[in-house]
């Protein structure tokens, strides 16, 4: 009798390898940690985190980049760990956030590394959130009841037979993978492989869409004009890396910011769709304010078939938007309303967005629907100051119907509107702006589930979720620290950054780069173009030759869209069950290969760290990922326990 046969539970150490080192497996492997009491059953693991970058931080997060990048987020807005608000089948095992650590643990970590710790209600700098990170990862391997190992190189292949191949030649056989890969990278387009030769074929510089940390800025000249498409946080990266970066500096006089150039920078002429900056972070909070579950956009609302996004989704958005931004509006401020909030909120209940007259097809049992034309009277009417209007096409194109014979008046135009967005956002008497960013977020939960769901179409994904309404959300709720917007403006002053204008068109003439603007009289001429802006997300371009080559052999599936008349879309995310296991290309679940990040259809928390206190669905899915996998591993007489019970 051998010792397997006296003691069946003693088996063979498991081994899961994790392919990405990022803050999603950290809070994977917490997770993981927490219910392995429970779950493990005493055997043994092993992990291996593959990644090219240190395990913590991973590649965004990494320690070696510029100190003067910032976070979106302000410092107690952010957390690695689960506290009494987060609904999950394992224990809460609390830890600090980002604020409390900094003022705590992470002050002496911090200045070791020469960082300033910053305030609860600052946006700290990237380098802050990397020691946080680092710090969170060392806890987490001190927590694991595993042995962890880490390779820093790329994973480049997936065996049948589940065997992970490093890059320079290590197999470890797996006995459970699980692919975090966060953001990847990806093939040019076409489009971008055209602009790349014709600029170097006519000796011009250009910059495709790319993460700005890892762009090579060399090519930009000083003093020479850079042609930017792009407004958002990757153009403020670009911003701070060409002037602070190149040795220029600001200094602050009775309020007014000041930017002392270096001599070093190039002049950046910068424009995008909307023609005008993301608006800035919110600079203060109200007590009690947090988003609250939708009111029209809700599960039953939609059903269970496909939707049209035009005709089901976008009206319920626009409603609940108006809802949140009125109520707040009505219960906060009443003295600049004229109605009771009761009287208003009913007319907000009947109205029915998109539609002209009462005479609305298939909706007879609704006869007294209020039309746009009788909403907006009610707005006029209980609302009297235009400021406190709530009307979602201005918000998201506030230069639209707009044309400036020059160039000089509407930069004029755009730096009044900047500097009153500043004021605004900072100002509590706008609270609604508040009501408006926490009912984007319920939104986004909803939109996210319709598409997991399957209940919309291929095009209504690409073009209406992930272009038009994550551009919006982006350009409300995701926009600079103030601070950035005032350094734009202290750049313009000094002449470093010029304003080109909405819908902003580049092509080549001439051997230069031209850019026209529809609103913006005249052209712009330069040597460089750069597409500030992150490229799209498409896992069948992907540059990565693990995902290749498991698409490749239909290891793995990923979405193939098109559009209603059968034009390309491009690919989309990576197929996963509910339970976020792969799906193989011909439909078949792997139970032992789980997807998790941004290129994932379903997978939830990527779009940014989770705020404390706020139960963050990343928070849920770790968990219930992490139990998935300790129930996989445990030992088997532990499994026919479970199922016997």
């Amino acid at each position: 009798m051998t010792v397997s046969d006296l003691h069946p539970w003693k088996e063979a150490p498991a081994t899961v390898v994790f392919v990405g080192g990022g803050p999603r497996t950290v809070g994977l492997l917490e997770r993981f940690a927490a219910s392995a009491d429970e779950l493990l059953g005493g055997r043994r693991v092993e992990i291996h985190v593959v990644d090219p970058f240190p395990a913590g931080g991973g590649r965004i997060w990494r320690r070696e980049q510029s100190r003067l990048l910032w976070m979106n987020s302000m410092t107690s807005d952010v957390t690695i760990f689960t506290d009494e608000s987060v609904d999950c089948e394992g224990p809460i095992v609390p830890g600090p956030d980002l604020a409390t650590w900094v003022a705590g643990e992470g002050a002496v970590i911090l200045e070791k590394a020469g960082l300033e710790p910053p305030g609860p209600l600052a946006f700290p700098p990237r380098l802050v959130q990397a020691e946080y990170l680092a710090w969170v990862w060392e806890r987490v391997v001190r927590e694991l009841p595993a042995t962890v190992v880490t390779h820093a190189e790329r994973a480049v292949e997936l065996t049948a037979d589940q065997r992970v191949i490093l890059e320079f030649g290590r197999e470890i056989a797996a006995d459970a993978v699980v692919l975090a890969l966060g953001y990847l990278d990806r093939l040019p387009t076409a489009s971008e492989s055209a602009w790349a030769a014709q600029a170097a074929d006519a000796g011009l510089t250009y910059i495709p869409p790319g993460y700005t940390a890892d762009v090579d800025l060399d090519g930009l000249w000083p003093q020479a004009p850079v042609i930017v498409r792009g407004f958002g946080q990757a153009f403020v990266d670009l911003m701070v890396l060409l002037t602070e970066g190149r040795g220029g500096w600001y200094d602050e006089c009775d309020g007014m910011l000041s930017y002392h150039p270096s001599g070093d920078e190039p002049i950046l002429y910068v424009g995008s769709r909307r023609g005008v900056p993301y608006h800035s972070k919110l600079g203060y909070t109200v007590p009690g304010t947090r988003p609250v579950p939708t009111r029209y956009l809700t599960k039953e609302a939609l059903g269970e078939g496909v939707l049209d996004f035009d005709r089901d989704v976008a009206p319920l958005i626009e409603k609940e938007l108006a809802y949140a931004h009125y109520q707040q509006l009505f219960t906060a401020h009443p003295e600049r309303t004229r109605w009771p909030w009761e009287r208003f909120g009913e007319t907000l209940d009947a109205w029915l967005p998109g539609t002209i007259t009462n005479a609305v097809p298939g909706r007879d049992a609704e006869s007294g629907a209020v039309t746009d034309a009788e909403f907006e009277a009610a707005v006029r009417a209980a609302v009297p100051d235009p400021a406190d209007w709530f009307v979602r096409r201005e918000v998201d194109r506030p230069l639209a119907g707009r044309f400036f014979e020059d160039r000089e008046g509407f930069e004029r135009f755009l730096t009044e509107l900047i500097e009153n967005d500043l004021l605004r956002r900072a100002d509590p008497a706008y609270s609604a702006d508040l009501a408006v960013f926490n009912a984007l977020l319920s939104i986004y939960s909803v939109l996210s589930r319709a598409i997991t769901d399957g209940q919309l179409s291929d095009e209504d994904r690409v073009r209406r979720v992930e272009s038009e309404w994550h551009g919006f959300f982006s350009f409300v709720a995701s926009g600079p620290p103030p601070r950035r917007l005032e350094e734009l403006l202290a750049l313009h002053r000094a002449g470093i950054v010029r304003f080109a204008g909405p819908d902003l068109e580049v092509a080549i003439d001439n051997d230069q780069f031209v850019a026209t603007s529809s609103a913006v009289a005249g052209e712009i001429r330069a040597r460089a173009f750069v597409e500030a802006r992150l490229p799209r997300p498409d896992v069948l371009a992907t540059a990565d030759p693990l995902l290749r080559g498991l698409l490749d052999s239909g290891a793995l599936a990923a979405d193939e869209l098109s559009a209603a008349d059968g034009t390309s879309l491009g690919g989309g995310q990576l197929k996963a069950d509910s339970r976020c296991r792969a799906i193989r290309s011909d439909g078949s679940i792997q139970e032992t290969l789980f997807l998790l990040g941004p290129s994932v259809s379903g997978s939830a928390g990527s779009s940014g760290f989770s705020r404390p206190h706020f139960n963050g669905p990343g928070f849920r899915q770790n968990d219930a990922v992490a139990r998935d996998l300790l129930k996989l591993l445990a030992p088997t007489v532990r499994k026919e326990e479970r199922h016997a019970s």
